[in-house]
């Protein structure tokens, strides 16, 4: 359905036509997007099935070119890859526009879980899992590349999971292995549903309608430093020092100060 992709598409289209691509890079960990205004954006980068050494096609043409010829790829119907660099366009995108209302908070100490609580995590977070463990909260994971060790759930315990769960944190890599919607849908009722990590666009608009409460990006602060490190195979932690991480709220129902929706 990629209906959230197709939302922050529309809601960005205008902006794109004002800006073209600057530079690319594909690494092993994540992708990244710089813009004409300087604005770079990252996204997860994909385990890729191409059945030749050119994974992407296009590669070689993208810088110079309209940066709504990458926007557009985020609602790919087929390709991980296309949609990471689209996602990756779009957080360029939404780093040149004004910033929303946001908290600089850590996201999970600021969810405030307890022992009462039933948490399911929808990607493996390894930083949060210890603290959310110490909390006493009840824990269930779901993840397609499990570490050793972990007990993790089944694609459908997990669906059933977030039917009855308090709180969800899901990773901002279902809006690019297409696996959000399926996600949103099978939430219940929690009282808090994080999109959670550098991937997901702090944009709260584009997901009204749905049961996520909070976005917890990242913005690039350090263009140079973050296409480096990724060309280089670098992760988050590598790239730490020069992403700020943010929370945006999402406008839902259950907030108080929506920014406005984009319908649905």
């Amino acid at each position: 359905m990629l209906t959230v992709q197709k939302r922050l598409v529309d809601l960005l289209l205008p902006h794109a036509e004002r800006t073209t691509i600057k530079d690319v890079r594909v690494g092993l960990g994540y992708s990244a997007v710089q813009i004409s205004t300087g604005h770079a954006g990252v996204a997860w980068t994909p385990q890729d099935t191409a059945v030749s050494c050119t994974h992407l096609d296009g590669a070689g043409t993208f810088a110079g070119s309209p940066t709504r010829t990458l926007l557009a790829m985020l609602a790919h119907e087929t390709s991980d890859l296309a949609r990471a660099l689209g996602l990756a366009a779009a957080n360029a995108l939404l780093a040149a526009l004004p910033r929303p209302a946001a908290s600089r908070d850590e996201i999970i100490a600021s969810l405030h879980i307890t022992d009462a609580d039933y948490v399911v995590l929808v990607g493996y977070f390894a930083p949060i899992v210890d603290g959310l463990r110490k909390s006493g909260c009840r824990l269930d994971v779901m993840e397609m590349n499990p570490p050793s060790g972990e007990n993790i759930l089944s694609p459908q315990q997990g669906k059933e999971a977030l039917a009855s769960c308090t709180v969800a944190i899901i990773t901002g890599t279902t809006l690019i292995n297409d696996t959000f919607d399926e996600m949103a849908v099978a939430l219940g009722n929690p009282r808090a549903a994080v999109l959670l990590g550098p991937s997901s666009p702090l944009c709260g608009e584009i997901f009204h309608g749905t049961k996520v409460t909070h976005v917890a990006g990242s913005r690039v602060t350090n263009a140079d430093a973050v296409l480096r490190i990724v060309s280089e195979a670098g992760g988050t932690m590598r790239m730490r020092p020069y992403l700020g991480f943010e929370t945006v709220r999402t406008g839902t129902p259950a907030n108080k100060n929506p920014r406005g929706a984009v319908p649905v």
